[in-house]
């Protein structure tokens, strides 16, 4: 069994026995088409794993606090579908140069006060960026909250993430590609962002 496909039995058991707030039941998988519609929608493939975990696993309805967003459709917990918002987001941004949302950066969960854990689909190992506005400035927003997407799995399955209560983990570091990545300053800093 290769890594991923042991980290994916892992997601799928802790899924099957845990509800992230606001969600009665775990979502069915997505349907075959599903992916590659997004995809189209997208303009940027998914990460593979994030593509396994919504054919494998449930559209959403497992992870960290509000868990995994839905991929295309809204969900019965009332939170928004990763696409949809991924293309409001990108929309907002058009609208409101001071708040530019990177492209491939796909949210998909939502931690409540605005905020998202976002996958970087251009990434090759797909890392995840936390999005925290509540400081209102869109340079000091942008936060890298893992490597990968599989660590990030990994800190959710093992309750070692930032968002734990009693973490006593690293403060976040800002994500360095968010200038270049949305035309911005580079010579804009952000500041470290204290994580619990």
């Amino acid at each position: 069994m290769t890594e991923n496909e042991q980290l994916l039995a892992r997601v799928a058991d802790k899924a099957r026995n845990t509800r992230p707030w606001g969600w009665a039941s775990l979502p069915a998988p997505v349907d075959r088409t599903a992916p590659s519609r997004a995809e189209a929608a997208l303009g940027f493939p998914l990460p593979p794993l994030l593509t396994e975990l919504y054919r494998r696993i449930g559209d959403g309805g497992f992870g960290p606090e509000y868990g995994l967003l839905p991929l295309l459709d809204g969900p019965p917990s009332g939170e928004p579908a990763a696409v949809p918002q991924y293309l409001a987001n990108r929309e907002g941004g058009r609208k409101d140069p001071d708040w530019p949302w990177p492209e491939g950066v796909l949210p998909i969960s939502h931690w409540g006060c605005a905020m998202y854990a976002c996958v970087d689909c251009r990434s090759p190992q797909a890392t995840v960026l936390l999005f925290e506005p509540n400081a209102g400035d869109a340079d000091h927003a942008w936060y890298l909250d893992a490597p990968s997407l599989a660590d990030w799995l990994r800190t959710w399955l093992d309750g070692t993430g930032w968002y734990e209560e009693d973490s006593e983990g690293p403060d976040l570091l800002p994500w360095a590609d968010f200038a270049r990545r949305t035309g911005r300053d580079p010579a804009t800093a952000t500041p470290p962002l204290h994580a619990s």
